[in-house]
């Protein structure tokens, strides 16, 4: 989130959706690829591509390539905002039971070896 590009209308609209709260917080501190988003939000690939598109818009989520994988993780924080609001959202995250229920599921999905050949 360089300060030329800062936009916190463009930052705030892309948190006012559930799915993508949860996709921020399923990103926590690891990378992961679309196809394990979609086993544990139980969604289409389409409709999680578009939500982590709008994420990568408002600079709050980074993209590597390998191969044919596209690989997801949470932006750095670019600006002690930034740095705060993840913060916060961390905290917020640990009270609400869809969030935690979708941490149980990505757990036992990365015990039982991951979700595709990506890795």
């Amino acid at each position: 989130m360089t300060k030329s590009k800062y936009n916190l209308e463009t930052l705030f609209s892309a948190l006012a959706d559930r799915t993508r709260l949860r996709l921020i917080n399923l990103l926590g501190d690891s990378e992961v690829c679309v196809c394990f988003l979609v086993e544990i939000l139980k969604t289409s690939q389409p409709k999680i591509s578009r939500h982590l598109a709008y994420l990568r818009r408002a600079e709050l989520v980074v993209t590597r390539k390998h191969g044919q994988w596209t690989f997801y993780a949470l932006a750095p924080a670019a600006n002690p905002f930034h740095k705060k609001l993840l913060e916060c959202l961390s905290k917020c995250f640990d009270e609400l039971p869809q969030i935690q229920k979708d941490a149980a599921r990505a757990t036992q999905l990365k015990k039982a070896g991951g979700c595709c050949g990506c890795d």
